[in-house]
C-alpha cells in the first residue's frame, strides 16, 4: 500500500505542476501580440497538456489501486469529499484542454485577467485535498 501511495503522490505532483502552469501559459498567451510568440505558446501548451494528462491518469490509476487494496476507506467521509474534489479537478483539467484548443485554433475570447483568476482554482483544491488526506477532519 505504501508503494501505491508513493506513486500516487508522485503522479499527483506531476499533474498539479501542469494544472498550475498551463493556465499561467494561457495568461501570457492571451497577452501575446506577435505571431511567433503565439505559435510558441501553442507548442508549449500542447506539450505540457500531454505531460499533465499522463500525471493525471497515473494519479487516478494509483488512487483506484489504493481503494482496491483498502476498500474500507470508501466508508470515510473525508475520502468521499476528497474524491468529489478530484472529480472537480478532472473537470478543470478538461476545461484546460478546451481553452488550449481555443488558443490552438485562434478562437480564444478571454483576456489574461480572466485566466489569472482561473489559475488560482487548482491551488485552492490542492489545499483542500492535502488537508483532507492528512488531517482527515471528518
Amino acid at each position: 500500500m505504501l508503494w501505491l501511495k508513493a506513486f500516487h503522490v508522485i503522479a499527483m505532483v506531476t499533474w498539479f505542476a501542469g494544472l498550475f502552469y498551463l493556465p499561467r501559459l494561457f495568461v501570457y498567451h492571451a497577452d501575446a501580440v506577435d505571431g511567433i510568440s503565439r505559435e510558441r505558446f501553442k507548442v508549449m501548451e500542447r506539450r505540457l497538456f500531454a505531460i499533465m494528462t499522463i500525471g493525471g491518469a497515473a494519479t487516478v490509476v494509483f488512487g483506484i489501486a489504493m481503494l482496491a487494496a483498502a476498500p474500507s476507506y470508501l466508508g470515510m467521509v473525508w475520502l468521499k469529499v476528497k474524491l468529489a474534489i478530484v472529480l472537480l479537478l478532472l473537470v478543470y483539467h478538461f476545461l484546460c484542454r478546451s481553452y488550449m484548443l481555443d488558443f490552438a485554433h485562434d478562437r480564444n475570447t478571454r483576456g489574461s485577467r480572466w485566466y489569472r483568476g482561473f489559475n488560482e482554482i487548482p491551488s485552492l483544491m490542492l489545499v483542500a485535498i492535502v488537508i483532507l488526506a492528512i488531517v482527515k477532519p471528518f
